[in-house]
């Protein structure tokens, strides 16, 4: 019989997260409290900028961001939060969208799969994923059991399971 396999990949839904940034792009214009702070958020590539007059203010609005993400089902493990820099008069706050298992990262949920999960199963780094194959599917439900209990960080998706 041949070997089963799932591969395990951090990817981001870039139209959900098109989705949680007009949101709350929409949200922040329209609450009163953010009246005359100039608040807004924009997304460009990678990042998130969010700029205020003030750092309670832009950090308001990367709560409004984070709970539009979480909404819509992003995990806040996909995002990276910078600190607040004074530019001027405005303060800005970056969020980097991280995608894909770094490979020190990687390292660590293969020995972690090794060290803790059921013997005979075998991961494999394959550039940003991990391929992770094993006779019995039973196994494989189990490593998935183990990786979602443990509190990583970065977002897991387990996805080719076969």
């Amino acid at each position: 019989m041949a070997d089963s396999s799932f591969d395990i990949v951090s990817k981001l839904d870039r139209q959900e997260v098109d989705n949680a940034v007009n949101q709350a792009v929409k949200e922040v214009g329209q609450r009163y409290d953010f009246r005359g702070t100039d608040a807004s958020l924009k997304l460009s590539g990678d990042e998130i900028v969010m700029s205020a007059n003030a750092e309670e203010r832009v950090m308001a609005v990367l709560d409004v961001l984070q709970t539009k993400l979480l909404r819509r089902g992003i995990s806040l493990k996909a995002i990276e939060v910078g600190e607040p820099k004074q530019s001027g008069k405005e303060v800005r706050l970056v969020a980097t969208l991280k995608e894909g298992i770094a490979t020190d990262e990687a390292k660590k949920i293969s020995k972690l799969i090794r060290d803790e999960g059921p013997t005979g199963v075998k991961a494999q780094i394959q550039g940003d994923e991990l391929r992770v194959s094993s006779k019995s599917r039973d196994d494989l439900q189990a490593v998935i059991a183990l990786l979602k209990g443990k509190d990583l960080d970065v977002a897991l998706q387990f996805i080719n399971y076969r």
